[in-house]
């Protein structure tokens, strides 16, 4: 039997990959590895206690929160107010930031922005869904309250990023910025274990996920390079595949392995995407471009975006770097039509 080395065991390998910290990475992902843990466990317990479902209240989206969004959020929180590092969060299933109000807090360095339970209503049909998670230096004085320019950052500021994915498998993959790496849970030790080191995506693929039941509302470009997948072409290896599993961490994590690309665009009745930047789209596009990746708006890179609103929603392309030179060919030719 093989020895894996343990997440906490290659963080410490790799602590001068995150030179502002001294001991604070590790403890940062200790706090997300021990809540994810225990999501993991509750997630499988998905159809014998009660934890399924909606709760019958609408997030500040308008969407219905799952029992599980609730329950993840405040697991995700309460290990990360734990920790003296972390002076605040914001969260998908939050309508404002949290300051983190004890003297450990007030002194932490960072904020964590985290989309608790992605995909949440593929719970009752055990379909794999995800936690997202982005790390932010302050940029407020320290020894005070946190301030919204702390979370209103450039996705190119983060210093970490990451998910981790509920599925067959239970999987955290994160960056600092220095390559993408994964570890599998191993439940039978409790512990992650370094099972994908330095993940680089296809340059090229045969997959496309997009939600193709509205393509009608999709921009032409979109509906053009949907129709330039589905052609036959040799020279191309297409058509392609269709897969959309409807779980943005499922479906890009897919793609990172075996390449392709992913798309949720503007349509006419949500004209800013759908996609929240801070919680889903900034840590995503991290991972990306670190794993050789693209990730745009289809135009710009999203990691260039400023934000201006904690629950900002952007169109989203993301995948392998050809596919998506293609794609964006596609939005420039036919932009504004």
């Amino acid at each position: 039997m093989s020895i894996h080395k343990t997440l906490g065991e290659f963080i410490i390998e790799k602590q001068a990959d995150f030179p502002h910290a001294k001991g604070e990475l590790s403890a940062l992902l200790s706090a997300i590895k021990l809540a994810a843990k225990i999501v993991n466990r509750e997630i499988n317990k998905a159809g014998l206690v009660d934890i399924t479902g909606a709760t019958g209240v609408e997030n500040v989206q308008g969407e219905q929160q799952q029992k599980l969004d609730m329950y993840a959020n405040e697991i995700f929180k309460n290990a990360l107010i734990a920790r003296g590092e972390i002076c605040g969060i914001a969260s998908e299933e939050e309508d404002n930031y949290v300051f983190f109000d004890n003297k450990n807090s007030r002194s932490g360095n960072y904020v964590v922005l985290m989309d608790p339970l992605d995909g949440s209503s593929n719970i009752d049909v055990n379909v794999s869904v995800g936690t997202i998670f982005s790390i932010y230096r302050r940029v407020s004085p320290t020894n005070g309250p946190v301030g919204i320019e702390d979370f209103l950052q450039v996705g190119r500021k983060q210093v970490a990023a990451g998910y981790v994915i509920y599925g067959s498998s239970t999987m955290l993959v994160y960056t600092t910025g220095n390559g993408v790496h994964g570890f599998t849970y191993d439940p039978s030790i409790g512990v992650f274990c370094l099972s994908h080191e330095s993940l680089t995506i296809p340059k090229s693929g045969r997959i496309y996920s997009i939600n193709e039941g509205n393509y009608v509302k999709f921009p032409l470009g979109v509906k053009k390079y949907l129709k330039y997948c589905q052609e036959e072409d040799e020279s191309t290896n297409r058509p392609y595949t269709s897969r959309y599993i409807g779980s943005l961490i499922a479906d890009f994590h897919r793609n990172l392995l075996k390449g392709g690309i992913y798309i949720y665009p503007q349509t006419a009745q949500a004209p800013s995407g759908k996609l929240r930047l801070l919680y889903e789209c900034n840590p995503i596009a991290f991972l990306a471009e670190q794993a050789g990746a693209l990730a745009t708006d289809g135009f710009s890179p999203i990691l260039d975006i400023k934000p201006t609103e904690l629950h900002q929603r952007v169109p989203f392309f993301t995948g392998s770097p050809e596919m998506m030179d293609t794609a964006h060919q596609f939005m420039k030719e036919f932009e504004g039509s």
